[in-house]
């Protein structure tokens, strides 16, 4: 593998991870909401990663962000009958986001990142080194 490919295969993880660090920031800032942009109650997001196929025998080469889908949880259900929002029974639909949960996804999606980013500057080092022999 080209030491080249290298920039290529932590930069779509980079972009993946940014991805899914958004998609925290959404669902954490909809924990409490009790309507999504339609109307409905707000379901949590989750992001769906794929390895990006190359060209040739190497086999995957990367990883890219499919889609991002609904949290098929069901919403949580609180008591409170003077929500504006509560039904019939004084129930309120709450989203269905995990805060404990999202807060370690995001822990997990920066040291991806951060990951990713120490990669790259170990690969720019060889290269870095590898030019300077040249030079001498």
């Amino acid at each position: 593998m080209s030491i080249f490919r290298v920039f290529d295969i932590a930069g779509s993880a980079m972009t993946a991870q940014s991805l899914r660090l958004n998609t925290v920031a959404s669902n954490l800032a909809n924990a409490e909401s009790t309507a999504g942009p339609d109307g409905e109650t707000y379901q949590a997001k989750q992001v769906r990663f794929m390895a990006q196929a190359a060209a040739g025998p190497a086999g995957a080469q990367g990883v890219r962000a499919v889609e991002v889908v609904n949290d098929e949880r069901p919403p949580q259900f609180i008591y409170d009958p003077a929500h504006p929002d509560a039904d019939s029974e004084g129930y309120v639909a709450m989203p269905n986001v995990n805060v404990v949960e999202e807060m370690v996804n995001m822990l997990s999606a920066t040291r991806a990142y951060q990951t990713n980013v120490d990669t790259l500057n170990a690969a720019k080092s060889m290269l870095q080194k590898t030019l300077s022999i040249g030079q001498s």
